[in-house]
């Protein structure tokens, strides 16, 4: 059974930092290219990062670009987004998946205020 699950929402002072992961089952991540969406109360689901494999490249949108970071420890099978500087707009729920969306995680809920 394929599952992605999220974690390390919650909430968070503007300025203050979350690390949110997402653990893999049934799929090695190191398979995939991953990516980070988030979609805002009322609002379009938002790529907003993105890592490459074999090699790490990352892309970022840039609403975060400078603030947040993507990592992945494929030894652990998780894939991180490390974000810093949060601000009221990061407010959504943050969802992993792989590249073109054939696993995708329930989401975790990311509150600023």
């Amino acid at each position: 059974h394929v599952q992605l699950v999220e974690s390390g929402g919650g909430l968070a002072q503007v300025g203050g930092s979350l690390r949110l992961s997402c653990a893999g089952s049934g799929l090695k991540l190191s398979e995939y290219v991953m990516q980070w969406d988030r979609q805002a109360p009322g609002k379009e689901l938002e790529r907003v990062s993105r890592i490459n494999r074999p090699n790490t490249n990352a892309w970022y949108s840039e609403s975060v670009r400078g603030r947040f970071t993507v990592s992945r420890d494929d030894a652990k099978n998780v894939v991180y987004l490390q974000m810093n500087n949060l601000k009221t707009e990061d407010t959504a729920v943050y969802y992993c998946a792989t590249a073109g969306g054939s696993y995708r995680g329930q989401g975790t809920q990311v509150t600023v205020s």
